[in-house]
């Protein structure tokens, strides 16, 4: 991926950030998916008093680009709130390993827009995958 791409991604997902429902928490997260095409979309972590109903801002940025058609993703940036990047959850790893090939940059930004860059090969070795499926829902 491109510089001027990355610094967009980092940008949208620091910004995404910033729509964060997080009346419980109070930790604010934002992501954005680039797809092959350089368009972008973000999401950010949706909060709710019935906390397993909560949407993570990884899930919501995904889900928003899938839902609009999108399947082929060249990178993700997820931003947080304080001085150190965090990794996504175990559900949006697997989310992530739906749709990323294994060594698709995951850029992982603390508030600032400072952090690591990494995959989800890495975060998720060995992740279940639709081959595991051995022939099944290949609809």
């Amino acid at each position: 991926m491109d510089a001027a791409l990355k610094m967009r991604l980092v940008q949208s997902a620091l910004e995404a950030r910033k729509n964060a429902y997080v009346p419980y928490s109070g930790y604010r997260v934002g992501a954005a998916v680039a797809t092959k095409e350089g368009s972008i979309y973000s999401g950010c972590n949706i909060e709710n008093a019935s906390y397993g109903l909560t949407n993570c801002a990884e899930r919501t940025a995904i889900f928003k680009a899938v839902s609009q058609g999108e399947r082929d993703f060249i990178g993700l940036a997820v931003a947080v709130d304080g001085s150190r990047p965090a990794s996504p959850c175990g559900a949006c790893r697997q989310v992530i390993r739906e749709f990323f090939d294994d060594e698709t940059e995951i850029f992982l930004v603390n508030e600032n827009g400072q952090g690591i860059c990494t995959t989800i090969a890495r975060l998720l070795p060995d992740g279940f995958t639709k081959e595991n499926m051995g022939g099944y829902g290949n609809s």
